[in-house]
């Protein structure tokens, strides 16, 4: 019986949520990058459901340049926030719109840095979950990816 209910509040947690933006005659639409060299990518930088904004995840790489931010977790933060930022503005948001963050760092040890930078651009405090995992694209310290309201 216990597992059951187990079950029940998964499916209920996993797909209530999803209801939500699937709702039917929701309109979906997968935003091409602003970026010219990412219009081939394999992803969407943001993708549309009625008025929720899915980002790809945004990595510490200055796009105007291709590299890494050096600096080490700081700067990779800041970059990879300044991405976000920029992909909010081309669909005339801000980071004041962003209601959930999820935070991947390559190592915990880095979680005070990180946050020393976040808490200076997230000022409205969205949800956030933050983990480590290793083997991030290019090496990076940090992905961060957004689910941003409009």
């Amino acid at each position: 019986m216990k597992l059951y209910r187990y079950t029940t509040l998964l499916v209920l947690l996993v797909v209530g949520p999803l209801s939500l933006v699937a709702q039917e005659g929701t309109t979906l639409t997968f935003h091409k990058s602003h970026e010219a060299k990412k219009q081939n990518a394999p992803f969407s930088d943001a993708v549309q459901a009625g008025n929720l904004f899915f980002l790809a995840g945004q990595i510490g790489m200055d796009h105007s340049v291709r590299e890494m931010a050096t600096g080490g977790i700081k700067a990779e933060t800041e970059q990879a926030l300044l991405n976000i930022k920029a992909v909010l503005e081309t669909h005339g948001m801000t980071l004041d719109n962003v209601v959930k963050c999820t935070v991947i760092l390559s190592t915990m040890e880095d979680f005070r840095a990180f946050n020393e930078v976040y808490s200076q651009y997230m000022v409205k405090k969205p949800a956030r979950t933050t983990f480590a995992a290793a083997g991030l694209a290019l090496n990076a310290k940090i992905e961060i990816d957004v689910i941003a309201v409009k």
